[in-house]
C-alpha cells in the first residue's frame, strides 16, 4: 500500500519530494472527498500527494505566506483545477482564512516549517550566508521589517537577547558586540557582511564545527523577522478546533525552538482531551531520505488526531 502511495505521488520534474512526504501522506490518513488543509504550500510537494490520494471530490486548501512560492505551487497544480484553491496569507490567520472560504472544518492540516531550497538558492531573498545578497529574510516580502532592521536598529543588549532566545547561540554576547562596533563604521547590508562578522567573533577554534559557524545567527534573525515561534504556538491553539473528530495535525519542524512548543501545545490539549497523540516520540528521516536530502537530517514530525467531545 505504501508504495502504491509513493508511485501515485511521484513529482513531475523540476519539483523535488518534500521532507518526509511518505510519513506525512501515511500519518494524515487520506481518503477521497476529504477536506485538508496545506498551511505551509512552498511548491506544492505535499499538496500534489495529498490531492492525489483525496481524489474525487475533495478538496484542498493551499496556504503560504509567501506570494513567489504559492504563484508556482498554483502552476505545478493546475491540473487539479478547482478542488485546490490558494490563499496568500500566514498560517496563524487560518480561522479567518478558512471563514473567508466558508469552511467550518477540515480533515486533516500539515505543517512544514522548514525553508525550501527555492527560497534558500535566491540570494535576493536574503535567507542564506552562502550567497551574497541583501540582509532581508521575510518569507512575506510585504511585511515591513526585515533583517536588515533588526541587525542596525536593536541595540547591543536585544541583539544578545535575540541570539540566544532563538538561535540557543552561545557566543551570543560577544557576537552582539562586534555587530554594534562595526555598524558604527557602516550599515550592515548583506548577509556576506553579517556572516564575517560573526565568524570574526567567535575563538578561532571553535569556527570549524560541523555547521558554519554563522548558522545560529541566521537562524536566529530569521525567527525573529518572521516572529515564527510567537506565529506557530498561536497558530496550533487556532487549528485544533477546526479539525473534526478523528481529523489529524502533522508539524514538521527543522530545531528544538520549534518542536518543544508543537511538543508541549500537543500535549496540553491532549490533557484537556482534545487531542489523541499518535507519536509520543518525534519521527525523523530515515537513512535514504537523508543520504538523499541532507536538508531534512534535522527534521521531526509529531502527529496528533483530534478526539470527538
Amino acid at each position: 500500500m505504501f508504495e502504491e502511495t509513493m508511485e501515485l505521488c511521484k513529482m513531475p520534474s523540476g519539483l523535488h519530494n518534500p521532507v518526509m512526504l511518505r510519513e506525512v501522506i501515511d500519518y494524515l490518513d487520506l481518503k477521497p472527498g476529504k477536506t485538508i488543509v496545506d498551511a505551509t504550500a512552498g511548491l506544492g510537494g505535499h499538496a500534489l500527494c495529498i490531492l492525489k490520494n483525496i481524489m474525487p471530490a475533495g478538496r484542498l486548501i493551499c496556504i503560504d505566506r509567501d506570494q513567489e512560492s504559492l504563484e508556482l505551487a498554483r502552476e505545478n497544480l493546475k491540473d487539479f483545477g478547482s478542488s485546490c484553491e490558494f490563499v496568500h496569507s500566514n498560517f496563524v490567520d487560518i480561522d479567518t482564512v478558512l471563514g473567508s472560504l466558508k469552511v467550518t472544518k477540515i480533515d486533516g492540516i500539515v505543517f512544514d516549517l522548514g525553508l525550501s531550497s527555492f527560497q534558500l538558492d535566491n540570494p535576493q531573498r536574503g535567507f542564506s550566508f552562502q550567497n551574497e545578497g541583501p540582509l532581508d529574510m521575510r518569507l512575506d516580502r510585504n511585511s515591513y521589517i526585515c533583517a536588515y532592521d533588526l541587525v542596525n536598529n536593536l541595540n547591543e543588549e536585544e541583539i544578545s537577547a535575540m541570539l540566544w532566545n532563538f538561535g540557543q547561540e552561545r557566543w551570543h554576547n560577544r557576537i552582539a558586540r562586534f555587530l554594534v562596533q562595526e555598524r558604527q563604521k557602516h550599515p550592515i547590508a548583506t548577509t556576506r557582511e553579517l556572516s564575517d562578522i560573526v565568524v570574526s567573533a567567535i575563538p578561532y577554534k571553535y569556527r570549524h564545527y560541523r555547521i558554519h559557524p554563522a548558522t545560529r545567527t541566521f537562524q536566529a534573525v530569521r525567527i525573529a523577522v518572521n516572529r515564527e515561534l510567537e506565529i506557530l504556538e498561536t497558530a496550533l491553539k487556532k487549528t485544533i478546533p477546526l479539525l473534526n473528530p478523528s481529523g489529524r495535525i502533522c508539524v514538521i519542524s527543522f530545531h528544538s525552538l520549534e518542536d518543544r512548543i508543537v511538543k508541549l501545545n500537543f500535549r496540553q490539549l491532549a490533557a484537556r482531551g482534545m487531542l489523541n497523540i499518535i507519536t509520543p516520540k518525534p519521527l525523523v528521516p530515515g537513512q535514504d531520505e537523508v543520504r538523499d536530502n541532507p536538508s531534512s537530517r534535522s527534521a521531526k514530525l509529531r502527529v496528533a488526531e483530534r478526539l470527538a467531545r
